[in-house]
């Protein structure tokens, strides 16, 4: 498998009466349980000091700060308390560890040089095990794994909280990996160069500190490197902006910039892009916005400058087959006066080596263009075809492309119907590919695909909840404007009446939200009488970059009420009602779910924010917010993106007298992408004001608030019990209305 180290999509992924300090020594304050209290206002004055725009929460983005801490290990108490005190807790809390940590779950693969690659996770394996075997062995269905890593015994020697980030290997052999590991599950990494014939780390080997950047081979002595580590070249996100050519031997600080970009960029990183025949590209991915950005070839020595490849502005290169470069585009392009112009979200090719000889564009050819209701997918190259993943009103189809007499041409690839489809591995040295089919109500499979491009069944995942009597449907509900808004709902066949309802939705960043099958929500949830909704609402990429572009900056009210008019049309067609229905998502699904909370408190039971952005006023000033502007708004630039932004900031539009739903806010303090301040905020706030709210935050998890799978079930678990808390004890018997 070969194919570009980061795409520009990947590398993407950010309140006074006086102002004055939590510990301040003229700072009135409250002392409650041991736990400062920045001002001494009361809930309604604090309220109305933050609608006036006074800054006084941003004690809580201190991310360590004592008081901060304080605050969210009290909140914990009392959360854990109500939640895991519920009998029901143990029972959902032991039923998802089950699953998370079966040695049944599918072993997903990578495949490099001929081998099969592995990391997993289990009851005996917290940290994980990285591993490999045979085509052969994998075939079998019962693998022999060989363990080359053992992270859980390196995090006891070197008594730190490993939380494994890939590895980056040198072909052809693969000897030489830099591997990435993080203490807690942040971001920030370091990156250790490892041999995998010694089962080491390489004595005085390439290490780089712990950063938010990146790295690519050039050779057994070479790295490009893109560190964080100076603060004189990080952006304003966050990440570093220049590339630097690294020599075995010599200090990281001697390493030769090659490419330098601005502070003002996103960030800037390195990637080897490499062809069938063992041919290398490197490239320096230049992301002014997280949208938009610029690929610069970079030379074989110092005295040339880096080109810049005349691709599309927001464009992504999936992979490199029979000496073609296939990139799909996010905006409609025009590349020669007078010629065709090609559709965003189209997929397209052109020579890779006359574009690397001459550094001008080369005839662009057309692979794949999608209809409206259409968008690629995952794309992967074997030795004789193109794989892709065409969706088509959200379930997914294969399709295999191949390159001759100067076009392309395809054949479907006969897969599952109604099903989403995922490409999990292919070898450019072999037809060996991997594809994963899941549904709601379908357990994961993995599929071989043979060279007659059949799929051949390779392994399958257990059913971990009875579906029998359960259906899926596909609906639409009618947006504000007018557009069509899908939307899949699972329950049980035999309902009577309204049930209590679960909606899902992210809604940003061109993320798509497709079909899966959740062993854990069917056991917590779907088991217990519970309905389930997903929601493909504007701002994903269900429908090509047109679907995401709708909503962004100040046209994301399209986003609130298109999971709005989902909301209502479930309580129409009398599958829920107000009190039954709850709305969950996280990270820019948390701020979808915060302002549910405060534009429309009426149509939920429970909301859950999971790791959210809440201030919108302040998040382009917190970790990696400012990369996230070219979504959300650049509101210290443009006077009416901020006004915007503080329409629909979860955080300065609560009202002090409001009926709002009970909500459960959780973070992770090791998040050092969403910082965990927008989370602290809220909760403090609306436990000033008396509003029903529970918080919690892990100390360690990253992103995903959880760092290790015992972390993840007790968070999935805290969340499934606080929903039956709310959606069915407290609506039993009921059918009316709120």
């Amino acid at each position: 498998m070969r194919r570009w180290g980061m795409s520009l999509t990947a590398a993407a992924a950010m309140i006074g009466l006086a102002a004055c300090t939590p510990n301040g020594e003229d700072a009135p304050v409250n002392e409650t349980d041991g736990l400062v209290v920045e001002e001494d206002l009361s809930g309604a004055a604090l309220n109305a000091a933050i609608q006036a725009g006074e800054e006084h929460l941003e004690w809580l983005e201190e991310v360590e700060g004592e008081d901060a801490l304080g605050f969210a290990r009290l909140q914990n108490e009392r959360a854990l308390a109500q939640l895991q005190s519920d009998p029901r807790y143990q029972t959902l809390h032991d039923r998802a560890l089950e699953v998370l940590e079966s040695t049944d779950r599918i072993p997903y693969v990578g495949v490099r040089g001929g081998e099969l690659w592995n990391f997993w996770r289990d009851a005996q394996n917290r940290h994980g095990l990285w591993r490999k075997t045979t085509v052969e062995s994998y075939a079998s269905g019962t693998p022999q794994w060989d363990v080359v890593l053992d992270v859980d015994a390196l995090a006891a020697a070197e008594e730190k909280n490993w939380v494994w980030g890939g590895s980056s290997c040198l072909g052809p052999d693969y000897r030489l990996c830099m591997l990435t590991l993080s203490d807690g599950g942040s971001d920030a990494s370091v990156r250790r160069e490892f041999d995998v014939e010694a089962r080491a780390f390489v004595e005085d080997g390439f290490v780089i500190p712990q950063t938010k950047g990146s790295s690519a081979w050039i050779d057994e002595n070479t790295l490009l490197i893109a560190t964080a580590l100076d603060p004189d070249e990080t952006t304003t996100s966050g990440y570093p902006f220049a590339v630097k050519r690294w020599t075995r031997g010599t200090p990281i600080e001697e390493a030769e910039t090659v490419f330098s970009g601005q502070a003002s960029d996103v960030g800037v990183w390195p990637a080897r892009f490499e062809q069938a025949d063992g041919t290398a590209y490197f490239v320096a991915i230049q992301r002014e916005s997280f949208f938009e950005g610029v690929y610069w070839l970079l030379p074989d020595n110092a005295q040339s400058e880096p080109i810049a490849l005349p691709l599309p502005r927001k464009s992504t290169p999936q992979a490199l087959f029979d000496g073609q470069m296939i990139f799909t585009t996010e905006e409609d392009w025009a590349p020669v006066e007078g010629g065709p112009t090609y559709p965003a979200g189209a997929a397209l090719s052109l020579d890779m080596a006359a574009l690397a000889e001459t550094g001008e564009l080369p005839e662009v050819k057309t692979v794949f263009v999608p209809d409206s209701r259409q968008s690629v997918g995952s794309v992967a190259a074997t030795a004789n075809h193109l794989l892709m993943v065409i969706n088509d009103n959200v379930v997914s189809q294969l399709e295999a492309f191949t390159y001759h007499d100067g076009g392309w041409t395809s054949q479907p690839v006969e897969a599952p119907q109604n099903a989403s489809i995922s490409i999990i591995t292919a070898d450019d040295q072999s037809d060996l590919a991997y594809v994963n089919v899941s549904g709601f109500l379908t357990p994961e499979t993995l599929y071989r695909v043979t060279g007659e491009l059949t799929l051949e069944p390779a392994m399958s995942a257990p059913a971990w909840f009875d579906a029998e009597g359960m259906i899926v449907e596909q609906r639409q509900a009618r947006s504000a404007d007018g557009t069509m808004i899908p939307y899949f709902i699972v329950r049980s066949a035999g309902t009577d009446g309204p049930q209590p309802t679960l909606l899902y939705a992210y809604g940003g960043f061109q993320v798509s939200m497709n079909p899966s099958y959740s062993g854990v929500m069917g056991r917590s949830w779907l088991e217990n009488g519970g309905t389930y909704v997903l929601a493909n609402i504007r701002g994903g990429g269900e429908f090509g970059p047109a679907w995401h572009q709708a909503g962004l900056r100040t046209n994301r009210q399209r986003i609130f009420d298109d999971l709005i008019a989902v909301a209502e049309d479930l309580i129409r067609t009398g599958e829920t009602t107000a009190p039954q229905l709850g709305v969950m998502g996280g990270s820019n699904g948390g701020l979808l779910t915060g302002v549910m909370y405060v534009q429309r408190p009426d149509l939920w039971g429970a909301v859950i924010s999971q790791v959210p952005l809440l201030d919108m006023m302040r998040f382009h000033l917190l970790l990696a917010g400012a990369s996230w502007q070219d979504e959300y708004g650049f509101p210290d630039e443009n006077e009416d993106e901020r006004a915007f932004l503080r329409s629909i900031s979860p955080v300065h539009n609560v009202e002090t007298d409001g009926d709002y739903p009970p909500i459960f806010i959780l973070t992770s303090t090791k998040d050092d992408r969403v910082h965990p301040g927008h989370a602290r905020k809220l909760a403090f706030l609306l436990d000033a004001l008396g509003h029903e709210m529970l918080y919690y935050e892990n100390i360690e998890g990253g992103h995903s608030a959880a760092a290790n799978l015992a972390e993840a079930a007790k968070r999935v678990s805290l969340e499934y019990t606080f929903l039956m808390q709310t959606l069915m004890d407290r609506t039993a018997g009921e059918t009316q209305e709120r």
